[in-house]
């Protein structure tokens, strides 16, 4: 008969301690990103824009609701929330309440899956699979948050396009429905950035690498994604586990260029995938990754 080994209890409690810290600590450890973003062209006055995504909303998140209601006295020129706003039923008029002092300032957004479908319990292995079977859960009420936003003036850019005028700056963007439920229409609203805009954006949910990549060839300035959580569990000194999406694991969250310079696009693509400030209810932790926003200040390129 084979001796069984014991589980040492500093390995046991190790372990129920980084649970604890991950589900208690670091989930509702509400963090200001700030990143320098040279894209406008020189001699222009600097513009700063506030990224949100990934909020996975509930009723009850009371502590959410006030940090990102907090995040106007910033006064951003901008705001953009790039999807996956809600986590049940009746979490439409928390985040409404939640951005609503946001929404005073200039904005504009695309929906995702969890802004269509509930979340469900899923086994947390199939992240690992490129190709599970997405099983949707009930339909969630998208058209009162959409209809919420775009009445306080907020550019609705699922599949579509639209210009702002913010601070001086004249901003072209194309959005696009989430690639990862397939609802991107990328040869209906995209193509050539306008030559003729001081800034060109793309937003998309998830940034897979098909889409980006389209963008970039038709000399966009900067896209901004979400999806990712930024890995949500991290291993210190290795990374994020997991993208749940096409991208590499090394441009999962933060700032990156994602086409450097060339003669036919003189001014490259950066990409900013946020790492977001939710979770899915059923998968309540964060380790290594806190939750954020992100402050993007936009400057002058080099002459």
């Amino acid at each position: 008969m084979r001796a069984r080994t014991a589980v040492p209890a500093a390995v046991v409690a190790s372990g129920a301690a980084t649970v604890a810290y991950a589900s208690l600590v670091e989930r509702t450890a509400w963090t200001l990103r700030r990143f320098d973003v040279p894209v406008l062209p020189p001699g222009s006055a600097p513009l700063t824009v506030l990224q949100l995504s990934d909020l996975h909303m509930t009723a009850g998140q009371r502590s959410k609701q006030e940090w990102v209601a907090g995040l106007a006295d910033l006064r951003p020129d901008l705001v953009i929330t790039t999807g996956d706003n809600l986590a049940g039923m009746d979490a439409v008029p928390a985040t409404l309440r939640a951005l609503d002092p946001l929404m005073e300032l200039p904005g504009a957004f695309v929906l995702a899956s969890n802004d269509y479908y509930a979340p469900r319990p899923k086994n947390p292995f199939k992240y690992f699979k490129t190709d599970h079977k997405r099983v949707h859960g009930d339909p969630l009420p998208w058209r009162d948050l959409r209809d919420g936003m775009t009445a306080r003036g907020w550019l609705d850019l699922t599949n579509a396009t639209g210009t702002l005028t913010v601070a001086g700056t004249q901003i072209a963007f194309t959005g696009l429905d989430d690639p990862h439920l397939k609802r991107d229409r990328y040869d209906d609203v995209g193509g050539p950035a306008d030559p003729d805009a001081d800034l060109t954006i793309g937003l998309v949910h998830s940034p897979e690498p098909r889409v980006l990549d389209r963008f970039a060839a038709d000399g966009w300035d900067l896209l901004l994604c979400g999806h990712t959580h930024g890995g949500q569990l991290r291993v210190p000194f290795y990374g994020a586990l997991v993208t749940n999406c096409g991208i590499d694991r090394q441009h999962v969250r933060w700032l990156h260029r994602w086409a450097q310079p060339s003669p036919g696009h003189p001014n490259g693509t950066w990409l900013h995938v946020s790492a977001g400030l939710g979770t899915s209810p059923y998968a309540p932790a964060r380790f290594a990754c806190p939750p954020e926003a992100t402050l993007l200040t936009l400057n002058p390129r080099a002459a």
